[in-house]
């Protein structure tokens, strides 16, 4: 039995496709969780929603998380670090995760994407603790399939500790046998590169100060081989400059460059503190970025480039970071504290609220290797989300619905997201649990985790 969804008379659709159509009075028909018309007629459907009041948009697609680091917000006393001792400090609390701790941090992070409009989630995990089980990543999708969300994860990876030079305890980092082991183990099981997939992995080794060399090549290799993408941490701040100068004697870039990890199928995360020469590099062999603005703010590690990526056609995309370094999972503010902090580090060189949202959309799906989402067009999967207009926060502001998200910034739960063709957020509450009892379990979990120090 077909499963359908009429939109009707939707006050205003921002599509975010290839023309920038932005239609007023329209209506969506969705069909098996695919988009099939973006015109005015009227078609019988499972479940019809009246959009006259609604402004509608694609659903926002993260490309950078760690949904464990959930349960590591607001701690005080890392408030005030930079990425280095925020690391180190946090790492004896990363260090008692397990699988518990993963699927309840992994429904509250995803959760709050859906509540946020984000319809596609990334999440780097590289936290594999010697006392935790082999399947903290068969967790994670569990959570994802439970709330319906599009997932992208990853086979993490952390092999070169303390003793050896690098910044994890020894009891976090695992042998390569053991990473490339699992790493094939988790592509083959839960990979899919069909059309409108649900389930993708990439093969994540965390960064430059925490894995070995030998480590990136071999992980390269496997994932060439088994036809997934590549992603890392890189040039997210001074200090890791001068780990690779010192270690290995080049720039972070160059480094990844001299290990495979360069190209269309690999992306980075931050990028901040790339040169001239290095731009035109990731411009040339279109390699992609995903930019934190929240967290690099934070953690205080700088201002990525951003105008200038735009204009040498680097592949770019949003995201959140971990929910330790923002501290929430929510694109939303991302999007616009994105837009307004490019606007005073840039002017009118910055790009515009709309272009940001393009980040945060199509952008992501270029990052990700997609060409199914990102976009309100029929043929894309339906991932979109909607937002009554007639609120008190958005009063006056309808001259421009596309841009509102980052001049204005909405930070409230949206009246509707769809994924996939499902709805997973209605009147603003996630459709497949009770927030109450989530919430309360999720803090049981936590209270447990922190007395482990």
């Amino acid at each position: 039995m077909a499963n359908t969804i009429l939109i009707k008379n939707i006050d205003s659709l921002i599509t975010c496709d290839e023309n920038e159509n932005v239609f007023e009075n329209i209506n969506i028909f969705i069909e098996n969780g695919v988009i099939k018309s973006i015109d005015n007629n009227i078609y019988d459907a499972d479940e019809v929603i009246d959009g006259r009041h609604l402004y509608v948009y694609p659903g926002l697609i993260n490309t950078h998380h760690h949904l464990y680091q959930t349960f590591t917000r607001n701690l005080p006393q890392v408030q005030k670090m930079e990425l280095f001792p925020w690391l180190c400090t946090l790492y004896e609390i990363w260090k008692g995760i397990d699988s518990e701790v993963i699927y309840y941090s992994s429904l509250v992070g995803m959760g709050e994407f859906l509540k946020g409009g984000c319809t596609t989630c990334f999440d780097h995990h590289y936290v594999f603790p010697q006392s935790a089980e082999d399947t903290l990543i068969d967790t994670q999708f569990d959570a994802a399939s439970l709330l319906g969300i599009r997932m992208h994860a990853s086979r993490g990876s952390m092999s070169l500790s303390k003793k050896d030079g690098g910044l994890p305890p020894d009891s976090v980092v695992q042998s390569i046998d053991k990473i490339l082991y699992d790493s094939e183990r988790v592509v083959k099981k839960y990979n899919d590169n069909s059309e409108y997939s649900m389930r993708r992995v990439a093969l994540a080794p965390c960064s430059p100060f925490s894995v070995t060399a030998e480590l990136m090549k071999e992980s390269a290799k496997l994932a060439r081989k088994l036809g997934v993408r590549l992603h890392t941490h890189l040039a997210e701040t001074k200090d890791e400059e001068r780990f690779t100068l010192e270690k290995v004697n080049m720039r972070p870039l160059k480094y990844m460059e001299s290990l495979g990890w360069i190209g269309e199928d690999v992306w980075f995360a931050h990028g901040i503190h790339f040169n001239d020469e290095e731009l035109n590099l990731l411009s040339k062999t279109r390699t992609g970025i995903a930019h934190c603005p929240i967290s690099n703010m934070k953690l205080s590690s700088g201002i990525a480039r951003i105008p200038d990526m735009i204009k040498l056609d680097i592949p770019v995309g949003l995201a959140v970071d971990g929910s330790a370094s923002n501290d929430g999972s929510n694109l939303l503010e991302e999007l616009r504290v994105c837009y307004l902090l490019h606007r005073l580090q840039a002017s009118n060189n910055a790009p515009t609220a709309y272009d940001i949202l393009k980040l945060a959309t199509k952008g992501g799906a270029k990052v990700l290797g997609r060409d199914d989402i990102g976009e309100i067009s029929i043929g894309k999967a339906a991932d979109l989300f909607m937002i009554n207009k007639n609120r008190i926060e958005l009063v006056g502001t309808g001259y421009d619905p596309k841009s509102i998200l980052g001049t204005v910034g909405f930070k409230n739960s949206v009246d509707y997201t769809i994924a996939n063709g499902k709805i997973v957020v209605k009147d603003g509450k996630l459709v497949s649990l009770d927030e109450e009892n989530l919430s309360y379990d999720a803090n049981k979990y936590i209270e447990k985790l922190i007395n482990k120090i």
